[in-house]
C-alpha cells in the first residue's frame, strides 16, 4: 500500500509591479497622455511621438527587484515626417517668401497665357495667384496686380462688369492704381457710364496733373455726360406725365391743364391751371 504524504504548500511571492519598462501588457503608471487627455497602446499619446516598441524592451529583465534603483522612464522617439520637419524648420518670414514666390511664378504663367489671347486661361491663373494668400498683408501688392490683370482679360472679352468690379478690388487694395484707374474708366465710357468714367479720369490728373489723355478724356466725355443727363431726365418726366394723365385721366383731366412757369428771379417755379 502506498501512502502519499502531503507536500507543504509554498507561499508565492508576488511580483512587484512594473513601473519603468513595457512588458506584456501596457503598464499605467508610465502612460504620457496628450492634449486630449487619451492613452495609447504604445504608452503615450499619439500626438506625434511614440514610444520604444515592446520588443526593443526587455522583459523581466529589464525590471529589477531591487527598488533601491532609480526610476527609469522610456525614452519618447519623434515620429515628424520628412516634409513636417522641413516646414517647422521655416520661420514666419521664409514662408510668406515662399507663398510670395509662388504667387508671382503663377502670375507670370497668367501673363503668358494672356499674351497667347487664352484670356479665360489666364483669368484661372491669376484667380489662383490671388487666393494664394487671400488675407495675408504683404502679399496685396501682387493681389491687386492679379486683379487689374483678370479686368484686363474682361476687358479683351468684352465684358466690362466684371472689369469694372475686378478694377474696384484692385483699387480697394490700392487706392493710387493707375492702369487699374484707367482699365475702369474704360469700361464705363464702355458701358457709357460717362459721369463715373469722369470721375476716375479726375482721380487719375489728381494723381498725376500732367497726365494729357486724361484731360483729352474729360473733355470729350463732358458733352456725352451732358447729352445723357438730360436724356435721362425727359424720360424721367415722360414717365411721371404718362402717371399724372393716368391719374388725373379719372377726373377729366390731363397734365396739360398745368403749366410750369419760371420766375426768372429766383428760378422757382409756379404751377397754374388752364382748361
Amino acid at each position: 500500500m502506498v501512502v502519499i504524504e502531503p507536500v507543504p504548500s509554498t507561499d508565492i511571492q508576488a511580483k512587484p509591479s512594473k513601473s519603468t519598462t513595457a512588458g506584456d501588457g501596457i503598464n499605467s503608471d508610465v502612460l504620457d497622455s496628450g492634449g486630449d487627455g487619451k492613452a495609447t497602446a504604445s504608452g503615450y499619446a499619439s500626438d506625434g511621438y511614440e514610444t520604444a516598441s515592446e520588443t526593443e524592451v526587455g522583459d523581466d529583465a529589464a525590471v529589477s527587484d531591487n527598488t533601491d534603483k532609480p526610476h527609469v522612464e522610456l525614452e519618447e522617439v519623434s515620429a515628424v515626417s520628412k516634409d513636417q520637419t522641413y516646414e517647422d524648420a521655416l520661420n514666419d518670414d521664409e514662408l510668406k517668401q515662399k507663398v510670395l514666390a509662388q504667387m508671382n511664378e503663377t502670375k507670370v504663367e497668367g501673363n503668358k497665357l494672356f499674351g497667347d489671347g487664352l484670356y479665360e486661361e489666364a483669368l484661372l491663373k491669376y484667380d489662383y495667384a490671388i487666393q494664394l494668400a487671400p488675407e495675408m498683408s504683404s502679399s496685396s501688392e501682387i493681389r491687386s496686380i492679379c486683379h487689374n490683370n483678370r479686368a484686363t482679360c474682361f476687358f479683351k472679352l468684352g465684358k466690362y462688369e466684371d472689369t469694372v468690379k475686378e478694377c474696384t478690388k484692385a483699387l480697394e487694395l490700392n487706392p493710387s492704381y493707375m492702369k487699374a484707374l484707367i482699365r475702369r474708366g474704360e469700361a464705363h465710357e464702355k458701358l457709357e457710364n460717362y459721369d463715373e468714367a469722369i470721375t476716375d479720369m479726375k482721380k487719375i490728373l489728381e494723381l498725376d496733373p500732367s497726365s494729357y489723355q486724361s484731360k483729352r478724356t474729360i473733355v470729350r466725355l463732358e458733352p456725352l455726360a451732358n447729352e445723357k443727363r438730360e436724356k435721362m431726365k425727359e424720360e424721367m418726366l415722360g414717365k411721371l406725365k404718362d402717371m399724372g394723365n393716368t391719374i388725373l385721366g379719372r377726373f377729366g383731366m390731363s397734365v396739360d391743364n398745368f403749366k410750369a412757369v419760371k420766375d426768372p428771379n429766383t428760378g422757382s417755379y409756379s404751377i397754374s391751371f388752364q382748361r
